[in-house]
């Protein structure tokens, strides 16, 4: 063929095919079934779901990285011969407890509710369909139409940190095995059960109307008592300074660190707990009630400490935000900024009371878990009950301060004092069985060389402090200094 006739060939083949699909095209576009009201809807509902998918996974990521957020922060407040340990720990935890609540703790928390008490079933997630969606959607005991894989990795995440806040006050004289044997008894037993009384649609407390949005009680409660009779079944640490003078921490800067990713983190524990966009003004009352509640916290606890001290103190700042935090998880999408000042005000105040408390009752909390987690848990549980906002609340009741009455806040004494009981009995078993056994406290040996060099044969310096340190230190201070024990602290 001719070159020059080629243009015109190929020229002429787009010209039929353009006139093709002049004539055709209408014709298949018009056979295409015409959008609907019902469809739109159900491609709009496809939508959301997709939405709140993406957001309950991110923030749901945001929890997980408050593990990193814990890690820091008792590496910081910890002695250096036990960060390692604090660190392994931190990091084990969450591994024994993804396996753990995948296999039992998800299907007692969420399962089919037996007597509002316990689940009875979606253990190891088996009875879900290979796309993780039962056929209303989401899991029995959570009212979301969210495929139940993307629950289950957010309720993880919580259920991760109920077992690390324990971790703190146990910290540097737990055997490493004792730990791994209470962190996964927790996700399987102690903290699902308190999930189910709350946050299962089926649970008793829920059907009572009991008010925790994102875990003042069920995390923060529990984590708080199950961690305080550890610490108290424990004993101190070894050497650990004279009761009421705190033992030295062991770098302000990780403290520092771990606490700003803690409060970065609840932006995921809050905010995410709404499980979805719908409503995104609540997602902005809750975002703005979490950080008033935090900042609140944290200028009460350091004016009240330099109040005592005339010293304005790093780690009781710290630790005042992270009781604002605390305070204000039971009640932020239930009361008004406002309210949420004044839990954050209160919950900085009473850290710093609880520490001198426990250290009175001669209890060695390395971090002052109990007071920040336990007291606090407890107080913005019961604050629900005094400053909810009947707009806000589930039941449209005010709280008392409000002119509400007693009901809202009758409901919530009982929910606390039902989950500290049970809690504290729970773990005076547990731990009680573990020193039984020989695996509650480490070797004594332990005690003289640090539960580094002991338990991990490492130290978090290697090259700043040797173990032979350590036994330098000890002899030392059992010949200068008189204390609890034989070291200044750990």
């Amino acid at each position: 063929m001719n070159k020059r006739t080629r243009p015109l060939y190929r020229l002429i083949a787009l010209a039929i095919g353009s006139m093709v699909f002049a004539i055709f095209a209408p014709t298949v576009v018009q056979a295409a079934d015409p959008p609907t009201i019902q469809s739109l809807a159900e491609t709009t509902t496809k939508l959301q779901i997709s939405i709140d998918t993406t957001w309950v996974l991110l923030t749901g990521f945001l929890v997980f990285f408050m593990q990193t957020g814990f890690s820091m922060l008792e590496a910081g407040l910890l002695r250096q011969r036990g960060v390692v340990n604090a660190l392994l720990e931190n990091f084990i935890d969450a591994a024994v407890t993804i396996l753990i609540w995948w296999g039992v703790g998800f299907g007692i928390a969420f399962g089919t509710s037996a007597g509002g008490f316990i689940g009875t079933d979606t253990f190891f997630l088996s009875q879900l369909p290979t796309d993780g969606a039962f056929p209303n959607g989401g899991v029995p005991g959570i009212a979301s139409q969210l495929n139940a894989y993307t629950l289950f990795f957010f309720q993880f995440a919580f259920a991760a940190t109920a077992s690390t806040i324990t971790t703190g006050s146990m910290a540097g004289r737990t055997d490493f095995i004792g730990d791994l044997i209470y962190s996964a008894v927790m996700a399987a037993f102690s903290y699902p059960i308190i999930v189910h009384w709350v946050w299962n649609a089926d649970g008793w407390l829920a059907k009572m109307s009991f008010h925790d949005f994102a875990g003042s009680s069920v995390v923060h409660t529990v984590g708080g008592w199950t961690a305080i009779v550890g610490a108290y079944l424990l004993g101190p640490r070894p050497g650990r300074t004279p009761w009421g003078q705190i033992p030295p921490a062991h770098n302000l800067g990780l403290a520092a660190l771990g606490t700003m990713i803690l409060w970065f983190g609840w932006y995921g524990f809050n905010p995410g707990s709404t499980l979805g966009t719908a409503n995104p003004g609540l997602i902005g009352l809750v975002t703005l009630n979490t950080t008033l509640g935090a900042g609140a916290g944290a200028l009460s606890a350091i004016f009240y400490q330099y109040y005592r001290s005339r010293k304005w103190d790093l780690v009781y700042c710290l630790n005042g935000s992270l009781a604002g935090l605390v305070g204000i998880t039971a009640g932020c999408a239930f009361v008004a900024p406002w309210a949420a000042v004044l839990i954050g005000l209160t919950g900085g105040i009473l850290v710093v009371l609880g520490i001198d408390f426990i250290e009175s009752m001669h209890i060695d909390d390395p971090v002052g878990a109990f007071a920040v987690h336990g007291i606090n848990g407890m107080m913005g549980t019961l604050a629900v009950g005094f400053l909810g906002q009947p707009e806000l609340t589930l039941n449209k009741k005010a709280g008392l301060l409000l002119g509400g009455g007693f009901d809202l806040l009758g409901v919530q004494i009982l929910g606390v004092v039902a989950i500290t009981i049970f809690t504290v009995a729970f773990a005076f078993l547990m731990f009680g069985g573990l020193k039984a056994i020989g695996h509650l406290r480490v070797d004594s040996e332990a005690d003289k060389i640090g539960i580094d060099a002991y338990e991990h044969g490492a130290t978090v310096w290697p090259d700043v402090y040797a173990v032979e340190q350590f036994v330098e230190e000890e002899e030392k201070h059992r010949s200068h200094k008189p204390g609890v024990g034989a070291l200044e602290g750990e």
